[in-house]
């Protein structure tokens, strides 16, 4: 629920920025052709587009490079030697003597 208010909070504060920039235009130069009277939000909504699709394929590389790591690393440790392992081991010994490390 808290998303969906946060998502139509977001889409608002476009939808404004929109409405104030309709009549507001730039003249937009990539370097070798010119664009005149373009719109300022169609510049700046132009511009956000562009950075995700420069950070779509970086995400994706970074989830890839975590599994990978994580399945090498699920290979490499073996159950006997975690210290989750050896923790368990004591509360049996523990239980089994009736001590709970009071003396």
């Amino acid at each position: 629920m808290i998303r969906l208010l946060g998502f139509v909070f977001v889409l608002l504060v476009v939808i404004s920025f929109i409405m104030f920039n309709l009549g507001n235009t730039s003249d937009l130069s990539l370097g070798f052709i010119t664009f005149y009277d373009v719109p300022v939000f169609l510049s700046v909504l132009c511009a956000f587009l562009i950075g995700v699709l420069f950070a779509i394929p970086l995400s994706f590389s970074l989830g890839w490079k975590k599994r990978a790591a994580g399945k090498h690393k699920s290979k490499d440790k073996s159950p006997e030697k975690s210290p989750a392992a050896d923790n368990t081991l004591q509360n049996e010994i523990a239980k089994e003597n009736n001590s709970y490390g009071i003396d």
